[in-house]
């Protein structure tokens, strides 16, 4: 039977959407209608029980932008300073020299995307709870940096900022019963030959039937 979808395009779309950070382009201006676009792609993602309770909050002004990236280094500045002092070489180093960049510059990457989620779950909620809520958003997060990758776009999921969640809402004027999920910096990349990045053996990671069989 045909594959409906030129795999070659897919497989190439789906792994090399990476984290982009120092190849995000601070000077290129972003169309409202593409960042629209991308989140009208996300919606097609499944939500549990088809709630739908997505949100998304779009941040162009400058001064909130600002706002939030020093949030985002309060939060984040001494885990960061952290992990580079302490990263071996290779990959790891690399990455925190990316996130310690993009911690930097945060303010000057044009748009700032932040999907939330309608609902509010604490500490006495279940795994269930949360894995129910992380896996009713996440699912359109994704389309959405997938919907950015195809259109020459590029972003990086980050969490640094709800380490001061109650200001970043404030600040932005989000309501008590919608909660904050990530922060996605977007803008246009700097190229757009992305390469897959460096993985183990799938067979390293599958468990069959039950833990500690492995696949073959």
């Amino acid at each position: 039977m045909t594959a409906p979808f030129d795999l070659t395009t897919v497989d190439d779309l789906l792994s090399t959407t990476r984290a982009v950070r120092k190849r995000l382009d601070l000077d290129r201006a972003v169309p409202d209608d593409v960042i629209l676009e991308c989140i009208r792609l996300s919606q097609q993602a499944p939500t549990g029980s088809n709630m739908q309770n997505w949100r998304w909050l779009v941040i162009r002004d400058a001064d909130t932008r600002l706002g939030l990236a020093e949030l985002y280094r309060s939060a984040g500045g001494e885990y960061l300073a952290a992990a580079a002092e302490t990263a071996s070489e290779g990959q790891i180093k690399r990455v925190m020299s990316s996130a310690n960049y993009l911690a930097e510059n945060l303010e000057k990457v044009p748009v700032h995307v932040i999907p939330c989620a309608k609902g509010r779950l604490t500490s006495e909620n279940s795994v269930g709870d949360w894995s129910g809520m992380m896996g009713s958003i996440y699912p359109a997060i994704w389309s959405f940096q997938l919907a950015l990758r195809s259109r020459g776009l590029g972003s990086c999921l980050t969490t640094l900022h709800l380490g001061h969640e109650a200001k970043a809402a404030e600040l932005l004027g989000i309501p008590d019963d919608v909660m904050q999920i990530a922060l996605l910096p977007v803008a246009y990349t700097k190229g757009t030959d992305f390469k897959p990045a460096d993985r183990p053996p799938v067979e390293r990671i599958v468990h069959v039937d039950r833990w500690g069989n492995k696949p073959g």
